[in-house]
C-alpha cells in the first residue's frame, strides 16, 4: 500500500509541475508580406504612373492586398513638391483599412510637379512588408485665370512688338550696338544672323514711336561703323558669332572659325532694309547707305562657290578651309542666300548656280499632302517653322512663283501642318492644343534643337506660332493670345516672350534669343503693314536679282 501511494503522491506531483498549453499565449500568425494591388487619382484607376492636369485637391487612393498598419503609414507614403519638399496631407482609410487616401491638406500650386511615394518598408497589420513601392507624378491643371488686362488686338500687338524690342534696344551690346547671341549666355557674345533682325527691327520701332529716327540712326551708325572697322571679314562674309567690343571671331566649332555666308545674309538682308528706309538726303543718312553699300558690295558671294561649284557653300575657315564642307541647299532657312547672291552687283551667282545648289534641279520639290495640306518643298511635314521665317522676313511670299513653288502656298501650307499637328497631337503631350502650338528650333530643358512634327518632344516655341501671323493670323492670335493671358505668369517678362516651354515637364526657358525674338517683332509687322517687306523688296538690285532666279510677283 506503501509503494501505490508513493506512487500516486509523485504522479501528482509531476502533474502539478507539467506545463498546460493553456498557461502561455499562443504564436501570432506568421507575417505575410503583401503587394499594392491599384490605385486612382480623382477615379481615374489606370496602370499609369503620370497623372496630368491634376486637380488642386487630388484624392489619392492606394489599394493594398492587406489591412495596413496606420502607425507605418505617414513615414511611407509621402506627397512631394518638385523641389523635394513633403507637402502636409490628411490620410483616411477605407476597407477594413487595405485602401489608404491622400488628399494634400492645402491646394495644390496650379501647373506644378509633384511626386506621391509608398515605400516598400510600409507594413500591415500583421507585419508584413510591402512587396515593392511604387511612385506616382502629378502635375496640376493651367490656371485659366487672366493674367493680365485684357486689351484690344491692335494694343495686344503693339505691346508684344515693343517689349520684344527691348531685347535688341536696351539688351543690345553696348560697344557695337549688335545683337546679344542669347541672353543667357556671354553677355560679349553677339550674333550676326540675330543682329540682322535686330538691325530690321529699327524701322519698325521708328514707325511704331518705340523711338525716334535720331535715335534709330544713332544705333545704325554705331552698327555699321563698328562693321566697316572691327570684325574681320572673309571674302567679305562675317562669321557667325563675334566678339562685341573687339570684333574677333567667336567660334562656333573647332574647325569653324571664319565666314558664315548663311549668317551673313540675314545681316546683310537687315543691312539693305533699313538702307531703304534711312533714305533722307541729310549728311548723316547718306554717309550710313555709304557704309552700308561698302558692306554689301564687299561679300564676294560667287568665292563661296568653292572653285566655281553649282552650289554655294556655308563655311570657310582661313585656318581649315573648306573643312565643314556643307553645301547650302533647300528647302529650308537659306532662300535669302541666294537670293542675295543673285543681286550682288559685284559677286553675283546665276541661275544655274540656284538650280542646281538650292533648288537641287528639283530635289527641293515635295508635293506630298500632309493633315490635307499640300506641301510644294521640302522635308516631310516640313519640318521646323523657322523654314519659312528668316528669308521671309524681307522677301514678301504673297503672289511670289517660280518653277519650284508657289510661296504663298508653301509657307502658308507648311504653318498649317505644323498647327494641325500640334492640334491633333498624336504624340499626347500635355497641354497642346489649339491655342498651344509651334514647332522649331529653340531651348529645350538641357539644350537646344530644332523641333517640328518629325523631332517633336514636347516644347513649344512661341516664336513659331507668332512669327507665323502672315500665315495663319487667326490661329496665330489664337496661340499668342494664350500665351500672353493664361502663361503670362510664367512666360512672359524683360524682353517679352521667353524662347520656349513644355507644359508636359512644367519647364519655362529662362533664355531669350536674338533669331528668335527678332522674327515675332518683323513679321507682326509684315501682318500688320508689310514694312519690312516694302521696303527689302524695294531694293532694285534685289528685284533683278529675284527676276534672274526665275521669280515673279506682283513687285517685281
Amino acid at each position: 500500500m506503501k509503494k501505490i501511494r508513493g506512487f500516486i503522491l509523485i504522479s501528482l506531483l509531476w502533474a502539478g509541475c507539467k506545463k498546460n498549453p493553456g498557461d502561455a499565449n499562443p504564436p501570432g500568425p506568421t507575417p505575410v508580406n503583401f503587394i499594392l494591388s491599384s490605385w486612382s487619382v480623382n477615379n481615374i484607376a489606370t496602370s499609369q504612373t503620370t497623372y496630368y492636369n491634376v486637380t488642386r485637391t487630388p484624392v489619392i487612393k492606394f489599394r493594398f492586398g492587406a489591412a495596413i498598419n496606420r502607425g507605418t503609414v505617414t513615414a511611407n507614403i509621402i506627397l512631394k513638391d518638385n523641389p523635394g519638399n513633403p507637402v502636409a496631407s490628411n490620410v483616411s482609410y477605407e476597407n477594413s483599412d487595405s485602401v489608404v487616401v491622400i488628399q494634400p491638406s492645402l491646394p495644390l500650386n496650379y501647373l506644378a510637379k509633384y511626386t506621391i511615394s509608398v515605400m516598400n518598408s510600409l507594413k500591415s497589420t500583421n507585419g508584413g512588408f510591402l512587396v515593392s513601392g511604387k511612385d506616382l507624378l502629378l502635375v496640376t491643371l493651367i490656371d485659366s485665370s487672366r493674367k493680365f488686362p485684357i486689351l484690344s488686338d491692335n494694343a495686344l500687338l503693339d505691346s508684344v512688338q515693343k517689349q520684344t524690342f527691348k531685347y535688341f534696344w536696351d539688351f543690345g551690346h553696348p560697344v557695337s550696338g549688335l545683337a546679344r547671341e542669347r541672353s543667357n549666355g556671354d553677355n560679349n557674345v553677339v550674333t550676326t544672323g540675330g543682329s540682322g533682325f535686330g538691325i530690321m527691327a529699327i524701322p519698325v520701332a521708328i514707325s511704331r514711336n518705340f523711338i525716334t529716327r535720331a535715335e534709330g540712326l544713332a544705333r545704325m551708325q554705331k552698327i555699321a561703323g563698328f562693321l566697316k572697322t572691327m570684325p574681320p571679314r572673309f571674302h567679305g562674309a562675317f562669321s557667325h558669332w563675334m566678339n562685341g567690343t573687339t570684333g574677333a571671331v567667336v567660334p562656333v566649332a573647332s574647325n569653324d572659325n571664319g565666314a558664315d555666308l548663311v549668317e551673313t545674309s540675314y545681316l546683310m538682308m537687315g543691312l539693305l532694309t533699313a538702307r531703304q528706309y534711312f533714305d533722307g538726303a541729310d549728311a548723316g543718312e547718306t554717309a550710313l547707305r555709304s557704309d552700308i553699300n561698302t558692306l554689301w558690295n564687299g561679300v564676294e558671294w560667287d568665292w563661296f562657290r568653292q572653285n566655281g561649284k553649282k552650289v554655294l557653300y556655308w563655311n570657310w575657315s582661313p585656318d581649315y578651309g573648306w573643312a565643314v564642307n556643307v553645301p547650302v541647299q533647300g528647302w529650308n532657312e537659306c532662300l535669302i542666300t541666294y537670293v542675295l547672291a543673285a543681286s550682288s552687283t559685284t559677286h553675283g551667282i546665276s541661275k544655274a548656280v540656284y538650280d542646281s545648289g538650292y533648288a537641287r534641279n528639283g530635289a527641293m520639290v515635295n508635293n506630298n499632302s500632309y493633315y490635307g495640306y499640300v506641301l510644294p518643298l521640302g522635308q516631310p511635314s516640313g519640318g521646323p517653322l523657322f523654314f519659312e521665317h528668316y528669308s521671309f522676313l524681307g522677301i514678301k511670299p504673297s503672289g511670289l512663283n517660280d518653277a519650284y513653288a508657289n510661296y504663298q502656298t508653301q509657307t502658308t501650307n507648311h504653318t498649317l501642318i505644323n498647327y494641325t499637328y500640334c492640334k491633333n497631337n498624336p504624340g499626347g503631350y500635355f497641354g497642346y492644343s489649339d491655342s498651344v502650338w509651334g514647332l522649331t528650333a529653340s531651348d529645350i530643358p538641357n539644350g537646344y534643337t530644332a523641333s517640328s512634327p518629325t523631332n517633336d518632344i514636347g516644347v513649344i516655341a512661341p516664336t513659331a506660332a507668332i512669327s507665323s501671323m502672315p500665315y495663319t493670323p487667326t490661329e496665330s492670335m489664337k496661340a499668342l493670345k494664350f500665351f500672353y493671358y493664361v502663361l503670362g505668369d510664367k512666360l512672359w517678362s524683360d524682353y517679352g516672350f521667353r524662347d520656349a516651354f513644355t507644359l508636359q515637364d512644367t519647364w519655362f526657358a529662362g533664355s531669350y534669343l536674338a533669331i528668335d525674338e527678332g522674327p515675332i517683332i518683323l513679321m507682326i509687322e509684315n501682318y500688320r503693314t508689310g514694312l519690312l517687306w516694302n521696303l527689302f523688296t524695294s531694293c532694285p538690285e534685289v528685284k533683278a536679282g529675284m527676276l534672274s532666279l526665275g521669280f515673279t510677283a506682283p513687285y517685281l
